[in-house]
């Protein structure tokens, strides 16, 4: 099969990325002698200055690790919880029955800053300043804007001139939306970053400056500035100005955390995931429901098969009737969703048609009401599941993505996200703005996913890490929101059942389905359609159409954005490939 480029192999240390300033910088880590989760710090704060319209400061991040001591997977939580004023009364007294998509109301606590600085204190080995120099320099003299950037600001330029005078001043310069391959600084941001430094560096000692710095965040400086500027109103999608709830008590209450990985036994392979707080078993659901149809899928020329993608399609539709019935910030029935008696039951629904309905299993599911209105709507995604604003002009945004391994066989696969520049406004002072991952909560109330104060929003976040015989193997994963759990399928199944390297298998035509509700506002869902690349072949498309599939063509090159790190422990060699879609993303290594 044609690669778009190698598949990278070396021994020292790999870095792939949705940017390439974001894996060049990890590289340098590894270089100076850091290792993989120093290198993982410093690419993810660079991803913030150089994919803004994609995650910011006040974002969020998940990760799967291993350490070259310990191969049981971890998770990192970075995904903070709803403020304590955040009820369903407080927007029933607003009339809303959804959580807009941005603005104020829809913030959670920022987690990526004391997340990755939780990651660097504890198995990273590089002072706060060595990783963190990178994203001020950028911040500072000015990152490279990429085409999207200045689409996402051209679609939203309106809102900004009208409404959000802070964020017109920093993403607008001169009234205008940067040009494309323009430097775009935001000194803002790097003073904000430098001053967190100078209070971290009053104490001696690398943890002791690190956990400094996690205070000057959640106690000091930056929480007074967000709870003063969260006290204001502004225009959000539901048309009107609101106040947001978020607090500096909020962010002093909140710290990130360690988890168990939610691991399941594929046969040979285990894969790892975030529990359900995030949507990540449903990949695991997916992948066990396919083991029963193995004898009939099959990759032609790293081409999958119709038959391949139609069952693909409807065990995800499954899949992700179980997440919306079941996922959330809850005790949730895992070791049933996750059986193989379950997932030989749910296989056993899956026809030679496309099915149009949302079907979850398990005791007594239950589904919100208000997916009867949003049934057979367009999602504000377009079609593609990617693009960071509605046609028109809701925001909503993506996310990115960082995977790295190095020679002692730590490893990471982390999905940064939220904070997003059209999230909300500028918080002049601070240099970004605050995230807007509450609009995936239910108003309603009983549902696993219901809004409550100190709860985590079922995010769609969702690294990933596979296991060999019990040995950790491959770090992978995607942005894409919904799709996220759907391209990781394309990509392991072309792996795993098609025999593709790394690289072959990010390259090969990948598809998604939008037959379950969105979980971004304002929730939408379209049964039967089916999104695909092209390069599926035109045979394969009509036989997909005459199976009852709404097939949208995306076009040859257009959905998911890959990355993927591996090695073998056997003889030490590493691995990595990055998605050539949208000309970013890079694996870097030696």
């Amino acid at each position: 099969m044609f690669t778009t480029r190698p598949e990278l192999i070396g021994t020292h240390g790999m870095v792939a990325s949705t940017h390439w300033l974001a894996s060049a910088a990890g590289m340098a880590v590894l270089e100076t002698g850091g290792n993989a989760f120093d290198a993982a710090v410093a690419a993810g704060f660079v991803l913030q200055v150089a994919e803004p319209h994609l995650n910011g400061p006040a974002g969020q991040v998940p990760a799967i690790f291993v350490t070259a001591a310990d191969h049981t997977p971890r998770v990192l939580c970075g995904q903070g919880v709803a403020p304590a004023a955040a009820t369903a009364e407080r927007f029933a007294d607003l009339n809303l029955d959804l959580i807009p998509g941005s603005g104020l109301l829809s913030a959670t606590v920022p987690g990526a800053w004391d997340a990755w600085l939780l990651l660097l204190r504890d198995h990273g080995t590089k002072r706060l300043r060595d990783v963190l120099g990178y994203a001020i320099s950028y911040a500072w003299q000015g990152v490279p804007v990429v085409p999207r950037m200045t689409a996402t600001i051209e679609s939203v330029a309106d809102l900004f001139a009208r409404h959000w005078p802070t964020s017109a001043e920093l993403w607008l310069p001169g009234g205008e939306p940067p040009e494309p391959g323009s430097p775009h600084r935001n000194r803002a941001l790097a003073r904000t970053w430098q001053r967190l430094l100078a209070e971290a560096e009053t104490v001696s000692g690398r943890e002791e400056q690190i956990d400094a710095a996690r205070r000057a965040w959640s106690h000091g400086f930056v929480a007074e500035a967000i709870d003063g500027f969260a006290r204001q109103a502004f225009r959000d999608d539901s048309g009107r100005d609101h106040a947001g709830l978020l607090t500096g008590q909020d962010l002093a209450e909140w710290s990130a955390g360690y988890e168990d990985a939610v691991i399941t036994d594929l046969g040979g392979w285990s894969l790892a995931k975030c529990g359900a707080w995030t949507q990540g078993p449903v990949l695991a659901q997916q992948l066990l429901m396919l083991r029963g149809f193995a004898d009939e899928m099959s990759y032609v020329d790293g081409v999958p098969t119709a038959r391949t993608v139609h069952l693909a399609v409807e065990c995800a539709k499954l899949a992700f009737a179980d997440r919306e019935a079941w996922y959330g910030d809850v005790d949730v029935p895992l070791d049933l969703l996750l059986s193989e008696e379950y997932a030989e039951r749910r296989r056993a629904l899956v026809g030679a048609e496309a099915s149009a309905e949302l079907r979850p299993g398990g005791p007594d599911p239950r589904l919100p009401r208000v997916l009867e209105r949003t049934r057979g709507t367009e999602p504000v995604s377009g079609a593609l599941g990617e693009p960071t604003v509605g046609r028109a002009g809701e925001t909503r945004g993506d996310t990115v993505h960082i995977d790295v391994v190095d020679a002692q066989g730590n490893m990471i696969s982390a999905t940064p996200s939220g904070g997003w520049l059209q999230s909300s406004p500028t918080i002049p002072e601070l240099g970004f703005c605050l995230d807007s991952r509450a609009q995936m909560f239910w108003l309603e109330q009983g549902l696993p996913n219901s809004l409550a104060p100190g709860k985590r929003p079922r995010i769609t976040l969702s690294p990933s890490m596979a296991l060999r015989d019990g040995e950790p193997r491959i770090a992978f994963g995607t942005p894409g929101g919904d799709q996220q759990d759907q391209w990781q399928v394309c990509f392991w199944l072309a792996h795993v059942l098609g025999g593709l390297n790394l690289q072959g298998a990010i390259d090969s035509p990948a598809w998604h389905t939008t037959a379950f509700p969105s979980s971004f506002y304002p929730r939408s869902w379209l049964p039967r359609q089916v999104v695909v690349e092209s390069r599926l072949g035109a045979t394969a498309i009509a036989e997909l159409r005459e199976r009852g599939h709404d097939v949208v063509d995306a076009g040859p090159w257009a959905l998911g954005r890959l990355s993927a790190v591996s090695r073998d422990p056997a003889t030490g060699l590493l691995r990595a490939a990055a998605n050539a879609r949208g000309m970013q993303g890079y694996a870097v290594g030696r």
